[in-house]
């Protein structure tokens, strides 16, 4: 097309080309190539008619300047017919720029004009982005703009499902000091938090903030409190918020029910959630499949498969078809009880009634067989949740290597570990303890320290964990010459051992009745300024619950040595005390924490 003569504006010739219906798009786009500030410029002529420079826009293909879709942005905000358009450009923007461009965020906040940003923190909340929506946030309240409040409930969602609780709190309080609307939705968002938390006494605390601004509690925010006190096990107060709700004429729901039945069959009242079951029937609100799903639960765990049948056939007769959920919580109580014939009939129906199986359903399986020694039916299972890409995770690993382990397999169940570990899974205590035993049974203890080896050759690097497990459970085995041999490996391997480690061994060789190499090892202790902390001391009255007067001797030692905290003298008081209490509690030991959860804190 020839340029129109000089002295003639481009941007309004093209502006009134618009205007008239005379654009044409394969005329006029090699000027707006040609320039591509033209359309940024035409769109300013334009902001009087926001359709036709939306439809001007469109008509332009992408990618467009950015200085254009921003000037587009500020030409719509102000007409609420087009601000879904608004969002929808501001998310492709969010895609194509980041935040760190020196234009993108500064532009949107030049204005002082809240919405723009507002809906840009909202679209990063709900494309799953918290960090840079609490970026754009922090950024807005330094300028001293609130978002809406619609902006606020989403990035306080996401943030909930995050798990990112701390910046959470932070934000809210900073939406209660600024000027941001707080109304029940965004209270409602905190709430949310506060169930992924777990945490009930900032929920009560909200409440309390809720009735005192006078934002009411609607519907929402009584299921999230109820729900709350039901995963805490704090079942009177769920209970009191249920009679609340009825005073404020707030009706409860499936959901809250569900929330109630659900409490009830996880502290194994079963019985009294099926009271709770028949007075929701009698005050017509309908159960769901969830409803009867925790009630089938309750009652195989509560070893009533006959009565989780019925409540089966009775949701099947209310024309609910039951799920896979539904026929895992019966497969699993069926496999636990062997009933292997029964479980292929109920799989069978699953497959004729087009159910498929999930992870949870092959876990299940996996486990049943490994427990019986069936290690082909296992793989099996295995190869199949390969074949329908289900997610083989740290659980499946964990029922292979155990029963390959249990039938003997020890080849087999270190390609398991070593899968595991290919898959990106940390083996726990569990797992090495399985293969030590293993390799204990068969006599070949030294097989065990060919291990750690192993693993750095697939590509993992030395880990002291392993070292860890591998030593507790040798010394647990009384093998504590072996125990040795793997200390000094990871010693060489530029690992630095733990207090745990040093402990576990002092005590194997005092066990052994290898005192001087007890008292060496101590000395090393004391010489790496290691201490012996709670979480260690509960862990060795835990293994060795048995064996106190040993335990003592080692306590003995430590303390010679100054290896012990303060914490663990006042633990060891309490154990002098508890011991001159009546038989009952013959043990003496202050209560100790799971060896579990221990593995969990040193690995951090």
């Amino acid at each position: 097309m020839a340029l129109p003569p000089a002295g003639v504006d481009l941007s309004r010739s093209l502006c009134a080309a618009v205007i008239k219906s005379t654009f044409r798009p394969h005329l006029h786009l090699p000027l707006l190539s040609a320039a591509p500030a033209l359309l940024a410029a035409v769109l300013d002529y334009l902001s009087p008619l926001p359709s036709a420079a939306l439809a001007f826009f469109r008509a332009v293909p992408p990618p467009h300047p950015l200085d254009a879709s921003l000037a587009l942005l500020r030409l719509l905000a102000p007409h609420p017919r087009h601000h879904p358009a608004a969002r929808a450009l501001l998310r492709d923007l969010s895609l194509r720029h980041p935040l760190s461009s020196p234009l993108l965020l500064p532009s949107l906040l030049a204005d002082d004009d809240p919405r723009v940003p507002s809906w840009l923190l909202l679209v990063l909340s709900q494309s799953a982005r918290p960090d840079a929506a609490v970026r754009v946030f922090d950024q807005m309240r330094a300028r001293g703009l609130a978002p809406d409040a619609h902006a606020c409930t989403a990035l306080l969602t996401a943030l909930a499902r995050a798990r990112m609780t701390a910046t959470a709190r932070r934000v809210f309080e900073e939406m209660a000091r600024g000027r941001v609307a707080m109304n029940t939705h965004v209270y409602n968002a905190m709430l949310h938090v506060c169930l992924k938390a777990g945490d009930a006494a900032r929920a009560e605390a909200l409440m309390t903030r809720m009735d005192a601004a006078g934002v009411p509690l609607d519907q929402f925010s009584f299921n999230t409190i109820i729900a709350l006190y039901c995963r805490k096990g704090m079942r009177y107060e769920a209970m009191c918020v249920r009679e609340r709700m009825d005073k404020e004429g707030i009706q409860a729901d499936t959901v809250t029910w569900n929330s109630l039945i659900h409490g009830l069959c996880k502290d194994n009242r079963v019985k009294e959630a099926a009271q709770l079951f028949t007075e929701m029937i009698a005050a017509q609100v309908p159960p769901d499949n969830v409803t009867y799903t925790t009630l089938i639960d309750g009652y195989c765990r509560a070893g009533d498969i006959g009565e989780a049948v019925k409540l089966r056939e009775e949701m099947e007769a209310r024309g609910m078809i039951p799920g896979v959920a539904t026929y895992n919580v019966i497969l699993r109580k069926l496999c636990e009880d062997g009933n292997m014939k029964e479980v292929n009939q109920l799989l069978n129906e699953m497959d004729e009634r087009k159910v498929k199986a999930d992870h949870v359903t092959c876990n299940t399986l996996i486990n049943a067989y490994c427990k019986r020694g069936d290690m082909a039916s296992a793989c099996k299972v295995k190869r199949k949740m390969m074949e329908s890409r289900l997610q083989l995770n740290q659980f499946t690993y964990k029922a292979l290597v155990h029963g390959f382990c249990k039938a003997k397999e020890l080849d087999k169940a270190k390609e398991a570990l070593f899968e595991m570990v290919d898959a990106g899974f940390s083996p726990n205590y569990s797992v090495f303890s399985w293969l030590v035993d293993g390799f204990c049974k068969k006599n070949n203890a030294d097989e065990v320290l060919l291990i750690p080896d192993e693993l750095v050759r697939r590509g993992l690097p030395p880990d002291k964990a392993v070292y860890r497990s591998l030593i507790r459970r040798l010394c647990r085995k009384g093998l504590v010459d072996q125990a040795q041999k793997a200390f000094d490996q990871m010693q060489g391997k530029g690992l630095v051992g733990d207090s745990l480690v040093y402990a576990t061994l002092a005590y194997a060789y005092m066990t052994g009745g290898k005192p001087v190499a007890a008292s060496n090892t101590l000395d090393d202790m004391a010489k790496n300024q290691l201490h012996i902390t709670p979480q260690i001391y509960n862990c060795l009255c835990t293994s060795y619950a048995d064996e106190k007067e040993t335990l003592n001797l080692l306590w003995v030692r430590a303390i010679e040595r100054g290896l012990i905290t303060k914490s663990v003298y006042k633990l060891l008081h309490q154990a002098r005390l508890e011991s001159t209490k009546p038989a009952v509690e013959a043990r003496g030991y202050a209560p100790a924490l799971r060896p579990d959860y221990l593995e969990a804190t040193l690995d951090t």
